[in-house]
């Protein structure tokens, strides 16, 4: 019995890793891909990375980041420098939304925002930086799509009845490793008496 104890710890360790990553799992979703290479665009040179999820529930899950630098000078970036993101639907009509980035951990050149992209579809991406070197503009396209993959806790149900499987044949494989001894402790009894 203590070894099947000890045996349905272990699918009940991993049930509760999967639910625990469930409860921690931030926004992000997928990996984010770049919609602007290294681009020198005034006087920065500009990198738009992106994750477009797109949501019916109204959260930003349209996360963008940009990276800038001086384009033609090694010298730090000036500390008040800012990118606004603005996106808008190009399937259909609607406002566009917009965003202004944050530096990502207090470093000027990693800034995020986060927009909402209500459907899946194509949406125009434009960056404008303003600083103290001047203005600077890009623009990017991007399809939006909803994130098609099952959430952890999904994974743990799916996973669970072939844990129990799993479970089960283990229990008859100990089982069977017992069953000559308790064969032979019983033909042993009957010989004796």
């Amino acid at each position: 019995m203590a070894l099947a104890a000890r045996t349905l710890r272990i699918p009940v360790t991993l049930i509760a890793i999967l639910v625990w990553a469930e409860c921690s799992s931030s926004a992000h979703s997928g990996p984010p891909f770049p919609i602007v290479p290294a681009r020198v665009i005034g006087p920065y040179q500009v990198e738009v990375w992106t994750d477009p999820d797109a949501t019916d529930d109204g959260t930003a899950r349209g996360q963008f980041w940009v990276m800038m630098h001086r384009a033609r000078s090694p010298e730090p970036l000036p500390g008040d420098t800012r990118a606004e993101v603005s996106i808008l639907p190009r399937d259909r009509s609607g406002h566009p939304e917009r965003a202004d980035t944050s530096p990502v951990n207090g470093d000027v050149t990693r800034q995020f925002c986060a927009l909402v992209m209500d459907h899946e579809g194509p949406f125009g991406v434009t960056v404008a930086i303003n600083g103290p070197l001047g203005r600077g503009e890009v623009s990017a396209d991007v399809d939006a799509t909803y994130d098609l993959r099952p959430r952890p806790i999904l994974m743990a149900l799916y996973l669970l009845p072939f844990l129990l499987v799993g479970f089960l044949w283990l229990k008859l494989i100990i089982r069977r490793r017992g069953a000559p001894e308790r064969t032979r402790t019983r033909i042993q009894a009957k010989l004796r008496g």
